[in-house]
């Protein structure tokens, strides 16, 4: 078994808690519910994602042999092993669509289970949603600002590792991107891949020009060259002259590549050099540290480039490396249970989820209620698992990115900005709700 397939990718403690559930024969049916408490700095809203990889990890989940027997050799009980190597999930899961628009408090997730069950899944589940809904939130923000120029996914070499690479390639994806340079993602998640050259190609040559030849010819198709090593506008006159050479092949001259620099000036005298050549379909590529708030400056300065490589400061969601993600007991054997801990008190009882549009399809409010209670409003929380067995197909990741820009058309137009909206998007709690958490509050005050 992969190691992250492995119900031991989990905290000690979720196995600590299921022995105690078993020990004291705990079985009775819990609702677990993931949200997170705050937007971060800067952020008027998040984007789900990351259910795809959630659910084949939940229906997959057991206990491999030798994983309880290294358990046993840790402490545990001799019945609760016994117990594991027949581990199965078989509760029921609610779930936003992947590429929905949500904020603080909301539930994204709902899990109704045998407590150990629910229990055991935490980790693993806040460890997938959280960095997919991370990275898709923070990919957005580049989206918002592009102005349909093309976006590519660079940030494999200065992603936490290879599952994270993974995972940034398909969230980007689904907030907008077109590409990926990540060629595993590209084959695993049908994410178009695409690249460049590095400056080493061109510094193990003699002669620049020739760097550029040579790759043209070894890559014929979607040729894009990579032009400041040295010199930037020189290289950009090599192509001139490079050009008809090329097309002699059969070969064009797709787009060169700038990484650094002045890149509004670089980009405005590069495209001079070209167009002077007649080279006026070459596309200029940028990349290079680049962050939501430099592609903006670029667009806005009307600097002529084509597309963007984002890498470091997307895969790593530099300005905001995390999100304030929790899953909690909400529900246990049909009595609502409520945290109250200072700054981090949960809302109590299993909840759903219902959005208000206005007439011309633009949200208008959210509203948290409790899951028995129906609004005429869309309810966002939807089956997605019985039993332990998916009811929802898996989906084509071109349909969730189309799901996620329909959602993100639908949003007040004062939320979609870099800078923090002046008037929040209101999320409203049902008057049950309200009621059922004040109830509970003056019984635990009482008792």
């Amino acid at each position: 078994m992969s190691p992250e397939k492995s119900l031991l990718l989990t905290d000690l403690y979720e196995l600590t808690m299921m022995q105690g559930y078993h020990y004291h024969r705990m079985e009775g049916l819990a609702t677990f519910e993931l949200f997170v408490r705050k937007l971060p700095k800067n952020r008027n809203f998040l984007v789900f994602a990351g259910l795809e990889q959630l659910l084949s990890f939940v229906e997959e989940a057991r206990f491999e042999e030798e994983e309880i027997h290294w358990l046993a050799q840790q402490g545990f009980k001799k019945d609760f092993l016994d117990y594991l190597k027949n581990f199965r999930f078989q509760g029921d899961i609610y779930a936003m669509a992947e590429g929905t628009i949500f904020f603080p408090f909301e539930p994204v997730l709902r899990i109704t289970a045998p407590i150990a069950q629910a229990q055991i899944l935490e980790s693993r589940l806040m460890n997938i949603i959280h960095y997919q809904t991370l990275i898709a939130s923070k990919a957005i923000r580049f989206y918002l600002v592009a102005a349909e120029k093309k976006l590519v996914e660079f940030g494999l070499r200065r992603a936490h590792g290879s599952e994270a690479s993974l995972f940034a390639a398909r969230a980007s994806f689904i907030a907008g991107f077109s590409a990926t340079s990540n060629v595993l993602a590209g084959k695993m998640f049908s994410i178009p891949v695409t690249g460049t050259m590095a400056h080493s190609f061109v510094q193990a040559h003699d002669v620049e020009e020739l760097a550029f030849y040579n790759y043209a010819v070894a890559n014929p198709r979607n040729v894009t060259l990579l032009i400041d090593t040295y010199d930037t506008e020189r290289a950009a006159k090599h192509i001139l002259s490079l050009a008809p050479r090329l097309r002699e092949k059969g070969i064009t001259i797709e787009a060169v590549r700038l990484d650094s620099g002045d890149l509004d000036y670089l980009s405005r005298s590069v495209r001079s050099i070209l167009d002077s050549g007649g080279l006026k379909e070459t596309k200029i590529f940028v990349s290079g540290s680049l962050d939501e708030y430099k592609l903006e400056e670029l667009v806005k300065s009307g600097a002529p480039i084509d597309g963007f490589g984002i890498g470091t400061s997307l895969d790593t969601s530099s300005d905001c490396p995390y999100l304030d993600c929790v899953y909690k007991l909400q529900e246990y054997e049909g009595k609502p249970r409520r945290k109250r801990s200072t700054g981090k008190a949960t809302w109590p009882g299993s909840k759903q989820l219902f959005r208000y549009f206005n007439d011309s399809g633009i949200m208008q409010k959210d509203l948290i209620c409790l899951a028995e209670e129906n609004y005429p409003a869309v309810a966002l929380l939807q089956p997605v698992m019985r039993q332990g067995k998916r009811i929802l197909p898996k989906e084509d990741l071109g349909e969730i990115q189309r799901r996620t820009l329909r959602s993100l058309g639908n949003l007040p137009p004062r939320l979609k900005t870099l800078q923090p909206a002046q008037t929040l998007y209101p999320v409203e709690f049902s008057p049950s709700l309200v009621n059922l958490k004040d109830k509970l509050e003056r019984e635990e005050i009482q008792g």
